[in-house]
């Protein structure tokens, strides 16, 4: 099922919240405004169904604190583009600078700020979003045709369809934002989250957390996850804000369990990288769905299926070049249990 109501306004148009249902009683809500995920209502291990991402109940509030991309839709490249800038055959191309010297997530004006156009598909109990980003748009080439799908099935999993074609060369790397607690807020940070990721490496990255284009191991270090364990067994004093290198065994990226709840998220993508993000800036925020009203630092975290930072000045990175006729394809999926 899926039934829609107004949510706000952005440049004058209504922005819609759509929210699609489905037979074991889960909801997933999107936003025409920035194609953000606004909730995610799952049950518990006791059949307490509460929401597990951070969210808001007004527009004011996603734009007010827009710089932590709340569940949104992230593009065109997400993650970071050293020194704002990139070369593509022979051509220097120079982006929108918004994280100091460098730019982060598209720019200043990147898919999590935009509306998309929102198409229901009952048959499929999903939401299709579309958007034409144009030529030049935050400095990058080509007029780039976005089309990214919401399902929600009924074994509880949010699966993301992305694909982009263009009529120049140019980069794309496409995200979603989310940021999850699974304890619905009940427990003001996520360190008590059991976490798994199948990576082995992870790309080093310097003090701007751009990437060196080395890889380093995991084994023996604070960023072996590779097991599980808690996130806060032994948490950098920065957190985690780092890109991890998939193993290509399996599509599974990664799971999360949280104690309390008993609710448990496996990651899949057909992605080569996941970002880890802990959230290590979420100081002082007024969130709606959390039990005091606040929400602190690392109070969610996000699991960001994507390709490497800096890929377009990488080369020996899995590439995000696309060219005419070629269509950027990616597939993430969030599926929900408990144990």
């Amino acid at each position: 099922m899926i039934t829609s109501k107004i949510f706000g306004s952005f440049e004058n148009q209504d922005v819609i919240e759509y929210t699609l249902s489905n037979d074991q009683g889960m909801q997933v809500s999107v936003l025409s405004y920035g194609g953000i995920i606004s909730r995610i209502i799952v049950a518990d291990k006791n059949g307490l169904k509460e929401n597990v991402v951070i969210g808001f109940n007004c527009m004011s509030e996603y734009q007010r604190y827009g710089h932590h991309y709340f569940g949104s839709l992230v593009g065109r490249f997400c993650n970071r583009i050293a020194k704002a800038s990139f070369s593509l055959d022979g051509i220097v191309y120079k982006l929108a600078k918004n994280d100091k010297e460098n730019s982060l997530h598209g720019g200043m004006k990147g898919f999590d700020k935009i509306l998309w156009l929102v198409q229901p598909q009952e048959k499929n109990n999903s939401l299709k979003l579309s958007y034409t980003s144009k030529d030049g748009d935050e400095g990058y080439p080509g007029n780039l045709n976005v089309e990214v799908t919401y399902t929600l099935t009924d074994d509880n999993s949010i699966r993301i369809d992305y694909s982009a074609s263009t009529d120049k060369p140019t980069v794309v790397n496409l995200t979603n934002h989310s940021y999850f607690n699974l304890s619905a807020g009940k427990v003001p940070d996520i360190l008590g989250h059991e976490l798994v990721i199948d990576a082995n490496e992870f790309t080093i990255v310097d003090e701007s957390l751009i990437p060196t284009g080395q890889f380093a191991g995991v084994k023996n270090t604070p960023m072996d996850f590779t097991i599980g364990k808690m996130i806060g067994t032994d948490i950098p004093p920065s957190g985690y804000d780092h890109n991890y290198v998939l193993n290509i065994e399996s599509n599974k990226a990664a799971s999360l369990y949280e104690p309390l709840s008993g609710r448990f998220m496996e990651v899949f993508t057909t992605e080569p990288g996941l970002q880890f993000y802990s959230g290590n800036s979420l100081q002082e925020i007024v969130s709606d769905n959390f039990k005091d009203g606040h929400l602190y630092k690392h109070g969610a975290l996000c699991l960001e299926a994507q390709h490497f930072p800096d890929s377009p000045n990488h080369p020996e990175f899995p590439n995000t070049v696309i060219r005419p006729g070629d269509v950027y394809r990616q597939v993430t999926l969030y599926k929900f249990s408990v144990k």
